[in-house]
């Protein structure tokens, strides 16, 4: 079972950089009142544990064998949860091992509009046994759809007409330019629940259906996310995992700890906090609170691995500024290990490993850096998990978007809008020529004092 431990936040332990009694109070006082407000708002990512995964999981299990490369084509939300799960659940080399050792094609991901990345890609790709993915909520989102004309292109080049039969599309399940080109070329398509944004659709076709192809249980994700969700929903605010986590972050956002770090003690999950600080900051970084009034909050969400970044990060952490809050992930089980040899025990730098296992030293500096913290007065809450596997990390997963909501409630912002990021759409939809943004364009022009592309 997940869980998770606070105690190096607590003021009596590290002195005056935690949390005080009183704060405690504050915010159980505040927990069934938030967390009641979330339930009845009934986000559409909630529902998503429950969804029926078979079409999904028929179609990748009919299709694996019979490409040697699937590339998924999206960006932000319509990316990173599907590269958290397969950095998390494959083999760390997944994409090197041998196939008859992957089972399913190598996986690849085109999150960006940088030619020379896209470029680089395709020259290593066989058009006639390469599957694309091409995911965009909206249907229009330009960094994907671009990258689909030159994807179609790739294909037609090479396959002519038959590059239908490499492209499937994950978008909305109505509307939407992508979901239009789906039904002129006969493409196979996933929705994307319309109540459900980017950012909260790992657990959906967005993340599934890549998941599926690299060979993962998507049933055990969606297992996890449910037992998460019934153990929430039957929890008193002390006993919920994701409301003290959001409660917590809130409560030293007020006491000037503007920073959340993310920090994973655990390779596989370093791109889930990469998952994790879009959705922290695009659900709560927020110019207007719910009754319409200029607050300009939100914590920004930083990401460390440990115990890499021990070795750059965490001098700043212990002796910088003090406004972060660390968030610590430890799995239990790391799934491998190894015993230390005994070679050189005369030698002070090697003898005392002798005996002692490698996951037993990362876990001791996991440790030791949350001690470092907590000596140094910076709080710091630590999040354990059985292991690294399909059922865990669905709970895990599901708990943090939960956390989300439910800081939403506490900061007193919208979750689900992201404002921000529409303006620079639009504004890219200006300088490209799209139709009807040309008086966009002219402001943008006179703010800069003239635009060259």
């Amino acid at each position: 079972m997940v869980h998770l431990e606070h105690r190096l936040a607590r003021a009596d332990v590290i002195g005056e950089g935690g949390f005080t009694y009183e704060d405690w109070e504050l915010l159980l006082r505040r927990g069934d009142e938030v967390r009641a407000k979330v339930r009845k708002m009934g986000p559409g990512f909630c529902r998503l544990p429950y969804d029926d995964p078979s079409d999904m999981v028929r179609f990748a299990r009919e299709r694996r064998g019979m490409y040697s490369d699937l590339v998924v084509v999206g960006i932000g939300g319509s990316a990173l949860g599907a590269i958290a799960l397969i950095s998390a659940l494959s083999h760390p080399y997944y994409n090197i091992l041998p196939e008859e050792k992957r089972g399913g094609p190598r996986v690849f991901f085109s999150d960006n509009v940088d030619p020379w990345q896209l470029r680089g890609l395709l020259d290593v790709l066989e058009p006639r046994r390469t599957l694309f993915n091409v995911v965009t909520k909206s249907g229009g989102t330009a960094e994907t759809v671009a990258t689909f004309l030159v994807v179609r292109r790739f294909l037609e080049d090479a396959l002519g007409g038959s590059w239908r039969e490499h492209v499937v599309v994950t978008t909305d399940p109505e509307r939407g330019d992508m979901r239009e080109v789906a039904r002129r070329e006969g493409l196979p398509a996933f929705p994307v629940p319309p109540d459900v944004g980017g950012r909260f659709s790992v657990l959906s076709p967005v993340g599934l259906l890549p998941a599926a192809f690299a060979g993962i249980d998507v049933g055990e994700l969606l297992a996890g996310a449910r037992d998460m969700d019934l153990r929430l929903k039957n929890s008193s605010p002390e006993e919920d995992p994701a409301y003290i986590g959001a409660a917590l972050n809130w409560i030293f956002y007020g006491k000037g700890k503007r920073m959340t770090v993310m920090m994973p003690y655990s390779r596989a999950l370093k791109e889930l906090a990469e998952w994790f600080r879009q959705l922290w900051a695009e659900s709560l970084g927020k110019k207007l609170d719910l009754e319409g009034k200029v607050v300009q909050v939100g914590p920004t969400p930083l990401r460390a691995l440990g115990a890499t970044d021990q070795h750059s990060q965490v001098q700043l952490y212990v002796e910088g500024p003090p406004d972060k809050f660390f968030t610590f992930i430890v799995p239990e089980d790391y799934g491998a290990d190894f015993v230390f040899p005994e070679y050189y025990p005369d030698l002070d730098a090697m003898g005392y490993l002798a005996g002692r296992r490698m996951s037993e030293l990362i876990k001791a500096e996991q440790i030791a850096t949350a001690y470092a913290l907590a000596e140094a007065g910076r709080p710091s809450m630590t999040i354990k998990l059985p292991k690294v596997d399909p059922y865990h990390l669905g709970g895990l997963l599901y708990m943090f978007e939960m956390q989300t909501a439910y800081a939403g409630e506490l900061f007193g912002v919208n979750a689900y809008d992201q404002p921000g990021v529409e303006l620079g759409k639009r504004a890219t939809y200006a300088l490209m020529g799209r139709s009807g943004y040309e008086g966009l364009r002219g402001e943008i022009e006179k703010f800069l004092g003239g635009i060259v592309i």
